[in-house]
């Protein structure tokens, strides 16, 4: 059970306080309510870009990372299709210097043309070095486009085109800024060494006076059933054949997510998980191979994928992995190797909530899906499903016209 206290300023900010006194340190978190699905179709790539801007100087501080270093904390950020979030740690008696840096560049960002362009360079390379220049790289830019038709799932984070990042406009980025990165729009989690009075003061002091925003009214178009199945051929400078196929699945706030979950771990979590027992050590079609998901806020896909044996035929490859999905649709999965994945996920979960920082984390992103309660209700969500469930959800998700499938020649 992870305790916390939760409070919202008068701007909207919504503030979680989870006190642990066992440790000297402090952790800082701010989740934004924005991702790259909030993006338009021909302006893709601006959440990512904004991870990165958001270094590049604030206001009243030029260097985020000096006084930061000087305080003894680290720092660090991501982008998913769903949120941005970013976070600090640092000595518990230090904490003050985190809620300086995180307000300063809530309130504005120090917007120029020269920081625009430092960030759209390193955007760029990045692009470049993991989606254009690296084997398999174009995989889930090709999958995506694949699967989605209107969802904007449908392009990757770093963005749908190299032109979109380099076309950025410094209007463009103001705009988005103002927009999504508001108090109204955020949660900060504050977590360690602290107390709830003494973060309410702080929170207050630091955030309390920055201009609320409007609360974001969004209108994603929902993607429609698949109603056929969808395959793509490509050939390219790889060394081995790969098989990627992908099914549509409920968004993390389903009530079905966990028994889709559970069916990934059954088949692919780990080398003791039945593609792995069957396909690579038994039969030795690949030499390696996955199964897992997004665990996307909307529906996401569902993902097997694995890298052929040389030698090894594609169709030989596809239709063994069909054999596996139809043993889970056919058969009621044994009450001990469902236990044995539950389990699996419990450890897993436990895992986790020892550090610190995820701890944080977590508590942010169970708020930004409705409540951070929810965060200690989420193993009772996976010890509630049972077999018949797995077994009716397998039916549903692996349905042929509800499949992607993605066949990458080496060239």
């Amino acid at each position: 059970m992870i305790h916390y206290n939760k409070f919202t300023l008068a701007n909207g900010l919504r503030v979680i306080v989870h006190e642990d006194h066992t440790t000297p340190m402090a952790v800082l978190n701010v989740m934004y309510d924005v991702g790259s699905r909030d993006e338009d179709a021909d302006k893709t790539g601006f959440a990512h870009l904004f991870e990165h801007l958001m270094f590049g100087g604030s206001v009243n501080i030029p260097e985020y990372d000096e006084p930061l270093q000087m305080a003894g904390g680290e720092n660090n950020a991501y982008t998913t299709s769903d949120l941005t979030n970013y976070y600090i740690q640092l000595p518990a008696e230090n904490i003050e210097t985190a809620f300086w840096l995180e307000s300063d560049r809530m309130l504005s960002l120090a917007f120029s043309e020269k920081s625009l362009d430092v960030q759209r360079k390193v955007v760029c390379e990045e692009f470049k070095e993991h989606y254009i220049n690296k084997p398999y790289g174009d995989i889930w830019h090709k999958m995506r486009d694949l699967a989605y038709t209107v969802h904007p799932y449908k392009w990757m984070t770093i963005g749908k085109e190299l032109a979109h990042i380099e076309d950025a406009k410094l209007e463009d980025v103001k705009n988005f800024f103002f927009k999504y990165y508001r108090p109204t729009n955020a949660i900060l989690v504050v977590a360690g060494k602290v107390t709830t009075s003494q973060v309410k003061a702080l929170a207050e002091k630091w955030f309390g006076d920055i201009p609320a925003g409007e609360r974001i009214q969004r209108n994603i178009p929902q993607e429609p059933v698949q109603k056929e199945a969808h395959k793509l051929e490509v050939k390219a400078n790889v060394p081995l054949d790969a098989l990627y196929k992908c099914y549509h699945m409920p968004g993390r706030m389903d009530k079905d997510y966990y028994a889709i979950d559970l069916i990934s771990d059954i088949l692919g979590g780990g080398a003791s998980s039945r593609l792995h027992q069957v396909l690579v050590k038994e039969k030795k079609l690949f030499s390696n191979i996955d199964c897992y998901h997004f665990g996307t806020l909307d529906a996401g896909l569902f993902t097997i994928e694995g890298k052929l044996v040389k030698g090894v035929k594609m169709k030989d490859a596809e239709k063994a992995i069909q054999e596996e999905l139809d043993k889970v649709q056919q058969e009621i999965i044994p009450e001990r190797e469902l236990q044995k994945v539950k389990n699996r996920v419990e450890s897993m979960l436990a895992f986790e909530d020892m550090g610190l920082l995820n701890r944080a984390n977590n508590l942010a992103f169970y708020e930004l899906m409705g409540d951070a309660a929810l965060m200690n209700a989420e193993f009772s969500n996976y010890e509630a499903v049972t077999a018949e469930e797995m077994h009716k959800q397998a039916a549903i998700l692996f349905d042929e016209k509800n499949s992607n499938t993605l066949y990458y020649y080496a060239g």
